[in-house]
């Protein structure tokens, strides 16, 4: 096709001409691609913007098959559908069901996820639907079961929705696993994925197409013609812009000024400690008693489900949320996203203001409100690539063992398998097309015995070999096991949070939600926090249950959840270093920030985009050293780790660090002004200081007991029980111990350190800092604080004040440390 050339259409049934003409629409030509695409073989990615009608352009093949050719009574799934969430599934369900219904076909639809009741699961085995929804974890264990092949032998199309969301993790990578199956067991089947904008489109097309086999026919790329572009502002606040902080607390009144104006606003947060704040400090605002509603993660599900309902209905005027309203659900007619704090990613940006108005031809509004003063260049640069349509993104991982590991099991669970035939089958998916033979051999070992260390244990024997040379699963325990712990989320363990009954407080009644086990290790019988925008006391822990009643509090608690850190995307980081060395564009800053930079440059020095400048000096009877690598935090945590080993060595008694998204912060009792930069910083560091270190590191523990979790060596429930996370952990750390003395190159302390590197510690980005920093390390030692290197220094403070003083403490070493910088 010429690149002038029409994209290829095909004409609609006239039932369904006739039925987008009742409705006022018109056909989109993206839409007619998809039919013609599949008309003619091919599976295809559909990348189009909210509002364009996605879901019906990747269903609509299927339903005018249906329509046109449906052989009644043959009992077949005809298409899957696939969704990351199970409200999503359940929503799509309810909005293809429309059409079906005024259109009069006989095509039947259901959703099966882990909330359908047993009975219908059940009878959906042996009477499937024409068109069934559900998520990977449903879907890995339907082709884990012995009636996988006579489930699946007639599907036509499978579905996969925000196919953007899943390809980067490992839920993803799951998936592609279980779709590889699909293929064998449906061999014409083919998919369409549905995606919004993303920088490349290359691994998504790849996820579609079969790897590693003769003959196959790439996934087609349809893409659907862009709306109009969103107009996005950026909240310069008239109240002091903070150093630091990350609650954007100083412009809570003008957000609710916003929220007062608007019909319906969702008030995005990164974290779910920003929501419950945000959600706490817009109701103390609430005069007009507007109905604003909180919705995140830790939220009991009934709660969640009365918010969507709510604003579906238009009944809310704000919706404070985290990343679970992120995807595609049309939650009804929202004209404004604000986003409090910097997005981290332009990318996530543009999703999320895709949540506002779901109309092609009118712009989404939405607003930035950056927390504090480094933050401003980020919502800057964040507005500047929406407007440029710039996106960003990390490239796919490669498909992870433990999931593979469980994958495995699975498969033995459905029918005894042949290695060499289940190996080819897995390199057909994307994420596994380069899987060493070795890897695989360790993986099905690893399931077989639980590897060398543990063979001895009988329990570890998951899959056993048949006469055959076939392997199968043990017996009807290792199935059950499976099915019980199939997925790849983990949490961290978990307190339920239970309202005091209304019998006394001696009689837990309804759960709000869940927190995280050690947030209550910080905290007393008695103590006030907050949970579900409302503020609670804890009354007493009982097993697994925190009994609490309502309270009022000047200064409750608020939790923290880990893991809830986005990573700060490398474009926006290399966006902000440019921003910031370029003076001429500082006019267009708050007068605040443009002050605060102008100073830095009089008494210090700016950066240059390739540079990492390092500031040495004293304050407060301590000797400082701060650096700038604008890398985020996750890679300044362990760069923090490495130079405070570093700097033991050269007997400058580090004393601690802490790293933000733009900075790191070492603080000692000797003066580190004479250290020689370049050598402390020098690539080096990711040899041996970076494996020591990682040998006994928490973080390590805390991966391994995640990938331990996944490949199915520590189940999270067992037949008849459920374990804690404290035994879960306990199991774990021994296991951990036990592999790293006995089998060092064991499947599973590999796939930890695969975690480890690539999320926990960001060692590849880390990496490149030192590479491009090399021969470029700029040593600055100063006699005072940088005002640059305040807003790191006040978080030392927080880390070191806060927890056992008042905020007016806090506000006052704030204050030092500023005046110290201003020469004030």
């Amino acid at each position: 096709m010429s690149a002038h050339a029409k994209p290829r259409t095909k004409a609609l049934p006239v039932q369904f001409e006739q039925w987008f003409a009742s409705r006022g629409w018109e056909a989109r030509a993206h839409q007619l691609e998809c039919l013609a695409a599949d008309e003619a073989g091919h599976s295809f990615l559909l990348i189009a913007p909210t509002g364009g009608g996605k879901t019906l352009a990747g269903f609509l093949p299927s339903l005018v098959e249906l329509a046109e050719a449906k052989n009644t009574g043959t009992g077949q799934l005809h298409t899957l559908y696939i969704s990351p969430l199970k409200a999503l599934a359940v929503d799509v369900a309810r909005n293809v069901e429309t059409p079906v219904r005024e259109m009069g076909l006989d095509i039947s639809i259901e959703t099966r996820t882990g909330d359908t009741p047993p009975a219908r699961r059940q009878r959906q085995k042996y009477k499937p639907p024409d068109i069934l929804m559900t998520t990977p974890e449903s879907l890995s264990i339907l082709i884990a079961s012995p009636d996988a092949r006579e489930f699946f032998k007639g599907l036509k199309r499978v579905v996969l929705d925000e196919l953007h969301a899943l390809i980067p993790n490992k839920r993803g990578h799951l998936l592609s696993l279980a779709l590889a199956r699909l293929r064998k067991l449906a061999p014409d089947v083919r998919m369409a994925g549905l995606s919004a904008t993303v920088p490349d489109a290359k691994p998504l097309i790849d996820y579609l197409t079969p790897q590693n086999v003769s003959g196959t026919r790439s996934a087609k790329l349809i893409r659907g013609r862009s709306g109009a572009k969103p107009q996005v502002d950026i909240l310069m606040s008239e109240e002091r812009i903070p150093w630091s902080g990350h609650t954007g607390r100083h412009s809570f009144q003008e957000v609710y000024e916003k929220i007062r104006q608007s019909n319906l606003t969702l008030v995005f947060v990164n974290t779910r400690s920003q929501a419950e704040i945000t959600f706490a400090s817009l109701w103390k605002l609430n005069d007009e008693n507007l109905p604003i509603a909180l919705h995140h993660g830790s939220l009991e599900v009934d709660r969640r489900r009365k918010v969507e309902a709510a604003m579906t209905r238009g009944d809310l005027r704000a919706v404070v949320c985290t990343s679970t309203l992120d995807l595609g659900i049309d939650w009804g007619d929202v004209d404004l996203v604000i986003q409090m704090g910097a997005p981290k990613g332009a990318s996530r940006l543009t999703q999320r203001i895709g949540r506002a108005n779901h109309r092609m031809n009118e712009p989404s509004r939405a607003l930035l409100a950056p927390a504090n003063r480094m933050e401003v260049l980020e919502c800057i640069a964040a507005k500047q690539a929406i407007e440029e349509g710039a996106l960003d993104g990390d490239p796919p991982r490669k498909g992870t063992l433990d999931v593979l590991a469980q994958h495995i099991l699975g498969m033995a669970c459905a029918e005894p398998f042949d290695a060499d035939e289940l190996f080819s089958e897995i390199r057909a998916a994307s994420p596994y097309a380069d899987l060493p033979r070795k890897d695989f051999d360790d993986a099905v070992a690893f399931v077989a015995t639980g590897g060398y260390a543990l063979k001895r244990y009988e329990r570890y024997r998951r899959i056993v070999k048949t006469a055959e040379g076939k392997y199968r699963a043990r017996d009807k325990l290792a199935i059950q096991q499976y099915k019980m712990n199939v997925g790849t989320i983990t949490t961290a363990a978990e307190i339920n949070i239970r309202l005091a009954g209304r019998a006394g407080p001696k009689r837990p009644g309804r759960k709000l939600g869940t927190i995280e086990e050690w947030f209550f290790e910080t905290i007393n019988v008695g103590d006030a926090f907050y949970f579900a925008g409302e503020v609670l006391r804890l009354e007493r822990i009982e097993g697994n249950d925190a009994v609490v009643s309502r309270t009022t509090s000047e200064s409750p608690k608020l939790p923290s959840w880990g893991g809830n850190k986005y990573p700060w995307s490398t474009y926006l980081a290399d966006r902000v270093r440019r921003m910031l060395y370029d003076t001429k564009s500082w006019k267009a800053y708050p007068d605040q920030v443009r002050d605060w930079l102008e100073k830095q440059r009089e008494v210090a020095l700016i950066p240059k985009p390739d540079e990492l400048l390092v500031e040495t000096f004293p304050y407060k009877k301590r000797y400082f050293l701060v650096c700038y690598p604008f890398e985020g935090w996750l890679a300044h945590q362990t760069l923090g780790m490495l130079v405070t080993r570093r700097l033991e060595r050269l007997g400058k008694q580090p004393i601690g660090f802490v790293p933000t998204e733009y900075a790191l912060s070492v603080w000692s009792r000797q003066d580190m002004s004479d250290v020689d930069m370049p050598a402390l910083f020098d690539e080096d560091m990711l040899g041996d200081d970076l494996e020591e270190w990682t040998a006994d590191a928490i973080v390590m523990k805390r991966t391994f007991r995640n990938c331990a979790t996944i490949a199915g060596l520590i189940e999270k429930k067992y037949p008849g029980q459920e374990k804690t996370g404290r035994q879960v952990s306990f199991s774990a750390d021994l296991i951990y111990d036990v592999l790293r003395e006995h089998e060092p190159d064991h499947l599973l302390l590999r796939a930890a350190w695969d975690d480890a590197s690539g999320g926990f510690m960001d060692v590849g980005r880390l990496q490149a800092m030192l590479t491009r920093a090399k021969g470029r390390v700029v040593s600055s030692p100063l006699d005072r604080v940088s005002p640059l290197a305040v807003p790191v220094m006040l978080e030392i403070g927080r880390e070191t004040v806060a927890k056992s003083a008042s905020e007016e403490m806090l506000k006052a070493a704030s204050d030092d440390v500023i005046a110290a910088a201003m020469g004030k």
